[in-house]
Parts: structure tokens; C-alpha cells; sequence
């Protein structure tokens, strides 16, 4: 991932992400996906999670970096409330 992304595309990123996550999760958990689409649902959602892996790390390293920027549990945090 390029050095160059500014912080706030970062945060929106993994914001947005985490979103993405936890409405892919409610969709699996609704019982409304045909049973031929339950596998490559499964799939979205594993695929959104290791996305969101890719992008924490790289928060984490610019978050140690720049102390002005949240804890990633700050900032996820900040999201629920």
C-alpha cells in the first residue's frame, strides 16, 4: 500500500470497512441470502475482513509514528459512540 495516503483517507478507509463488515455480517446472519449465494457471501465478508487487516496494520505503524492520531481502538470506539 503507497506510503503517500493521507491520514484521513486512511481513518475513512478503515471506518468505511468496518461498516462494510458489520452490515455483510447482518446480511449473512438475516437468513435472506438464497442457499446457493451463502458461499460467495462468506467469501465477501472474508475477503472485507482481510482488507480491513491490510489497513489496520498500516494504521497501527502510522499511529506509532504520529501521536496525534487515535489508538485503532480509539478510533473504533469513537465509530460506536
Amino acid at each position: 500500500m503507497p506510503e503517500n495516503i493521507s491520514n484521513n483517507a486512511l481513518i475513512l478507509a478503515l471506518l468505511s470497512l468496518n461498516g462494510e463488515i458489520a452490515i455483510q455480517k447482518d446480511y449473512l446472519e438475516s437468513g435472506e441470502i438464497p442457499e446457493d449465494e451463502v458461499t460467495d457471501e462468506e467469501e465477501v465478508l472474508d475477503d472485507l475482513e482481510q482488507a480491513f487487516m491490510e489497513f489496520v496494520d498500516v494504521y497501527k505503524a502510522r499511529a506509532k509514528a504520529d501521536d496525534s492520531l487515535p489508538s485503532i481502538e480509539e478510533l473504533l470506539a469513537g465509530e460506536e459512540g
